[in-house]
């Protein structure tokens, strides 16, 4: 996992803003060209990839379609920032992918994108961790097979953290005078990204309150979210945040570097961390925030998806059922070779000798304790809304309560189109 390239890692931007677009047709604008000629029309099957950052991925994901032997799959490895535009874009040409990774959003299903995976997920389904099926459910029927789990928390230098006199911060406020003690003419005390989206999810759990609730109905515009709001403006404007470093969240770099003494990333960059500070690393869930909070973890991820307007489903779904539901020693290698990810095959994670001991470990039991998974209704549009709201409030001094109505309005809209 040596090879990181700001453009490779900016993929691992879960709260992926394709430009607030949710429909495919919004996408069209991107253009068609996806960097292939021919299409599923051609001679096999035809999957897309993001380019992950983890040194070995392409290969591996090529090296298990080499060995699939009831059909040609080639890969699109797709590089850049805009893995959702050129996706999206191209699931309207002819030359659009049989399968292709992503995240589970309902408006893929609602518009007859994705393929009903029921038939390949049932008779394992007791074997993936269930909030992965759930998030992956509609009506009883199961869209996508999940590959990756991936925990998101904060890295600290124990080190920094002990000569600063400081604890491990426990609520956003014990982070906001943590960042001040740890930042010196030299070093940040703290790092959430360039553009702060990756947090925004975690800190509204961590307020005790959730992006949809269980009638998809609002649920992020609380007391306790606004307060967080609020916080995140102070410790914004402090200067004590480490602003513009030179790769995004994703990658470890700003810690790796000394450019901050506490980086929020995800548990894929643990490997390449513990190589460059060995003990010297220590993680933390985001903290609660407001008295009605509670700790959390975000658990992104990425799962695959049969393209149901494709000439090539049922081949499709066999090679997902070959690859992701058969294939374990694949699924194995794919979650803990390169990286660190959490498989979601319940037993493939429970004999993983890599997450027993150490870092790897509590980063499990932190998942396990504080885990929010994605909500399939929280659709694109609604991501884009709540980045507005930290834009408006937290980059800006924009009022909270202004800034929450208006997202309000977006997914209000967003939930009438989808569920009526």
């Amino acid at each position: 996992m040596s090879a990181m390239s700001n453009s490779n890692w900016s993929r691992r931007s879960l709260l992926r803003a394709a430009a607030g677009m949710t429909a495919a047709g919004t996408l069209a604008a991107c253009g068609g060209n996806n960097g292939r000629s021919g299409g599923s029309s051609g001679a096999g099957l035809v999957q897309y990839f993001h380019a992950y950052g983890e040194a070995g991925t392409e290969q591996a994901i090529k090296k298990y379609a080499a060995a699939y032997d009831k059909a040609k799959v080639s890969t699109q490895w797709i590089t850049g920032s805009n893995f959702e535009s050129k996706l999206f874009a191209s699931l309207l040409t002819d030359s659009a992918p049989d399968l292709f990774e992503f995240h589970p959003q309902i408006q893929l299903v609602k518009s007859g994108q994705v393929a009903d995976l029921t038939d390949i997920v049932a008779p394992v389904k007791d074997d993936f961790n269930q909030a992965d099926i759930q998030s992956h459910t509609v009506d009883g029927k199961i869209y996508g097979v999940r590959m990756i789990d991936d925990p998101q928390f904060f890295f600290y230098r124990k080190s920094l953290l002990e000569k600063a006199g400081v604890g491990v911060p426990q609520t956003l406020d014990e982070l906001i005078e943590a960042a001040a003690k740890l930042t010196t003419d030299k070093v940040k005390g703290v790092y959430l990204g360039n553009t702060l989206q990756a947090v925004i999810r975690p800190m509204i759990w961590a307020a005790g309150a959730d992006t949809l609730d269980a009638r998809n109905q609002p649920a992020y515009h609380t007391d306790g979210v606004v307060e967080g709001l609020s916080k995140m403006r102070k410790l914004f404007t402090s200067g004590d945040l480490l602003l513009d470093a030179p790769a995004d969240y994703w990658d470890p770099s700003a810690l790796t570097q000394g450019l901050t003494a506490i980086q929020f990333c995800g548990m894929w960059a643990m490997p390449v961390m513990q190589q460059a500070l060995g003990d010297d690393l220590g993680i933390f869930p985001f903290p609660k925030v407001g008295d009605a909070g509670k700790p959390s973890v975000y658990n992104g991820g990425w799962s695959m998806f049969v393209n149901a307007k494709g000439d090539r489903v049922e081949e499709a779904k066999e090679y997902v059922k070959w690859l992701w539901i058969d294939q374990k020693e694949y699924q194995e290698d794919w979650s803990l070779s390169y990286g660190f990810h959490i498989p979601p095959r319940t037993s493939i994670a429970q004999s993983a000798a890599k997450l027993k001991t150490g870092l790897p470990a509590e980063g499990v039991k932190l998942f396990s304790e504080y885990g929010h998974f994605d909500n399939i209704g929280w659709t694109q549009a609604m991501i884009k809304a709540t980045e507005d709201v930290f834009a408006d409030s937290v980059r800006k001094d924009g009022d909270p309560e202004a800034s929450l109505d208006k997202c309000d309005k977006v997914v209000g809209t967003e939930l009438k189109k989808l569920f009526g």
